[in-house]
This record gives C-alpha cells, structure tokens and sequence, in this order.
C-alpha cells in the first residue's frame, strides 16, 4: 500500500483503469507550469487566467476536452499549491467536478473524484471543504452502490475517503462513510438481490484501504465494542484470500483495529452501556474476542513468513512479509511501526511512530502522487496533520530565494519605519509636554 501508483498497486482487473490514463495525468506539463513563479510576484493574473481557462473547458459538451482540462487541473493539483487560486472559485469547480462525476466517461469520473479530492485536500480542514464532502458524497455514494466496474469504484472510494477525512465535522458524517465502504466490502444480499456480489480483488483492497484510513479518525470514540466483532471476525479471513494485496491491506486494518483496542473487551467500562449486555455475555464477548486475537496472530505469524512459490512476485512477497512481521511484532511486543522521509534539507524530516500515523501518511502519499512532497512542504493540512514544520527557505530555487528576500527586506523596512514614526511621535509628545 503507498509503494507505487494506483495503476500499479490494485491492477490485476481488466476493467481498471490502464496506465497510459493514469500516466497521461502526470506528463500533462502544460501552461500551468508557469505557477512554478512565487505567487508573490505581479504574474498571478496570468495564472488566474489559466486556471480560468481550464474551468471554461469544464462546461464543454465534448467529453475529451473536459477530460483534457481535468489532467491539466489534476497536473496542477498535484504540482503546486492553489489555495490562493481556487478559494474563491471553489463552488464552481466543485459543481463541474461533480458533472463529470455523474455524467462523464470512465475516465472522466476517474480524473474528477481525483480532482475533487485534491481540491478538498487544497483548502484544508472548514466549512469549504464541508460543503464539498456534503455535495459530493451523495454522488460516490451511487457509485458504490450501482457496483459499476473497478476504474469508477476505486477512484470513487479514494475520494470519499479524502473528503470525508478532511471535511467531516462530526462522527456521524464520518460513520455514513465507513458504512458506505463496508458495504464494498462486506455486501449482503438486498430484497431485490438473489446472490451476494462479491468484490474483485482490486475493489475490495481499494475499499479495505479507504475504511482503514477513515478509521484512524475516530480516535477514542467507541460504539457498542459487540458490534466491532463482526467486521474483526470478517477482516480476519481476508488474511486467507487469494489476493496478496487484499491479505496485506486487511492486515494493516486488523493492526488499527489492535491499536485502537477494538479487540480489548476489558478496556470498556464496567456495565451494561458499552457492552450491550449482562456479565455473562461480557464474558463471552471475551472469549471470542480472545479466539480472534489467537487466530489473526497465528495467520500474521505464517504470513510474515511465507514462502515463495515458482513465479511469484518478489517484490511484493517481501512487501508481504515485512508487513506482517511488523503487525506480529506489534500484537506480541507492543512494539510501534516507525518510518521516516526526508521532506526538504538535512533537518526536516516526516517520522510517524505508530500504526495510525503510518496508514494515513501512506494513503496520503499515494493518492497525492508526486505532489505528496510539495503539499507536506507548503500545504498547512498535512503540516498539522504529522505535526511537522518545514523551512522551506533551503530548497527555494534563486529566483524564488530572492523573492523571499526581497519580501523579508520589504518586511523590515517596513517594521523599521513604524518604529521610528513612533519614536518620533513620542519625540514630539514630550517636547509638547515641556
């Protein structure tokens, strides 16, 4: 999970997206390149003016001159930091991401929910990006329930992650989430279904991941912990599937599920309100909960080291296998996952140390692409999010050091002036007095 582009990590579908769309967002260098100039400079009109553009785009009835403008926005997205730019424009991109969304091609919904989750991403935690989860979510929503094919299902779960993630105000707007994607992954039967459809592999890794990230918000919240033994229960066998990257991705959710101590039945207060019951069937609770313990850790221990058979991916099996020792080490020892990258400089440097850091920063890492440096460097969400500060100045290209310069020297003056107005004011106040 997070080691490689969307195409790559949950390929294996006919029907995903192949790696010449999603490759087409990153090589679109277009004229919004020129954003790469400090925004403090006089060239913000033209930009604005570009951006503007590709908005126009965005109301055209042919489909691949919208999808054009989406890789240049998405590009854009990525690339730079356009809070300043789309603030004020946000209602509108919105409402044309959403067009597409509902409307466009599959690829033109691909590109969209990235689009809409970037712009979610780009303004940050307040009431902009509430009103893009409130707006957008009904639409991902029919999606996930329509079980269109993999390349509309999995951009779509991403997005609903990402803007619920950022957006959500309260637990129930985050639980209407969680509950949109266990139905991905664990569908029951309706009244109008004779059979229970069953994910493909790269849908169902897709949304274990989304549910996963979404978790790690909930932070102390607890419901009912009886009504967590069922979706522990079900995760548990998905470390038995086929698919490696559905094993690896229900290990990384039972590992939070562990963190979190969603498994830990004597963690809950004594009586009736958390357990749902009397102390008869707390105790049974127990019991299961302790049988699941003692299967997820035998299953970790025979994945960690599991063999590789004729043909089989090295790569991943080792991914595999660090993974799971990792979680064994965790249930076993209580010893914390640690993983550090260097953002900019030889001092600023992102570490996470525990399982709900390491989801979100590899989620997040992934679904930003080659932006995730940049928005860690100069986006104030992700700052606040791994709790990092980043001198920005020392990886400042010269043009851009002198910009900062000459606004740091702008500053002073500035502050230098204000002090000698005063000093001269009290000057004349006192020759006033005598």
């Amino acid at each position: 999970m997070g080691k490689s582009k969307k195409s790559k990590t949950r390929g294996g579908g006919d029907d995903v997206l192949d790696s010449s769309d999603a490759d087409s967002i990153g090589s679109s260098s277009t004229a919004m390149s020129d954003l790469s100039i400090s925004y403090a400079t006089e060239h913000i009109n033209s930009h604005e003016f570009v951006l503007d553009k590709y908005i126009d785009d965005l109301y055209e009835k042919r489909g691949s001159t919208r999808e054009a403008a989406l890789v240049k926005l998405v590009d854009a997205f990525e690339s730079f930091m356009l809070h300043g730019l789309v603030e004020n424009k946000y209602a509108t991109l919105l409402s044309q991401f959403n067009n597409s969304v509902k409307k466009g091609s599959t690829k033109e919904v691909f590109l969209a929910s990235r689009a809409i989750g970037l712009l979610a991403i780009t303004l940050g935690a307040g009431s902009s990006s509430h009103e893009i989860m409130e707006e957008s979510h009904p639409q991902l929503c029919r999606i996930l329930q329509a079980w269109s094919d993999a390349s509309k299902m999995i951009p779509a779960l991403d997005c609903l992650a990402v803007i619920t993630f950022v957006g959500a105000t309260d637990l129930a707007e985050t639980e209407l989430s969680l509950k949109a994607m266990w139905d991905v992954i664990h569908p029951k039967s309706g009244s109008n279904v004779g059979t229970v459809r069953k994910p493909k592999p790269p849908v169902l890794a897709a949304a274990i991941s989304a549910w996963t990230f979404l978790l790690t918000t909930i932070g102390s919240w607890r419901i009912n912990i009886d009504s967590w033994k069922e979706p522990i229960a079900f995760l548990s066998t998905l470390l038995e599937a086929e698919d490696r990257a559905v094993r690896m991705a229900a290990g990384e959710a039972l590992a939070l599920c562990f963190e979190l101590n969603l498994l830990d039945v004597s963690s809950c207060e004594d009586g009736d309100d958390n357990t749902g019951g009397t102390g008869g069937s707390k105790n049974k609770l127990f019991l299961d909960m302790q049988a699941l313990k003692a299967k997820i850790s035998g299953l970790a221990s025979n994945l960690s080291a599991e063999a590789g058979g004729k043909g089989a991916d090295k790569k991943n099996l080792t991914d595999q296998k660090d993974l799971f020792q990792r979680i064994l080490d965790f249930v076993k020892y209580g010893e914390c996952p640690e993983e550090s990258i260097k953002i900019a400089g030889k001092r600023d440097v992102l570490r996470v140390s525990s399982w709900s850091e390491l989801i979100q920063l590899n989620f997040l890492k992934r679904f930003l692409g080659k932006g995730f440096l940049k928005h860690v460097k100069e986006n104030g969400l992700l700052q606040d999010i791994f709790d990092i500060k980043v001198d920005t100045t020392e990886t400042l290209s010269s043009t851009d050091k002198k910009i900062f310069r000459s606004e740091e020297e702008k500053e002073r003056a500035l502050k230098l002036n204000k002090e000698r107005r005063l000093a001269q004011a009290r000057k004349n106040a006192a020759m006033l007095v005598e």
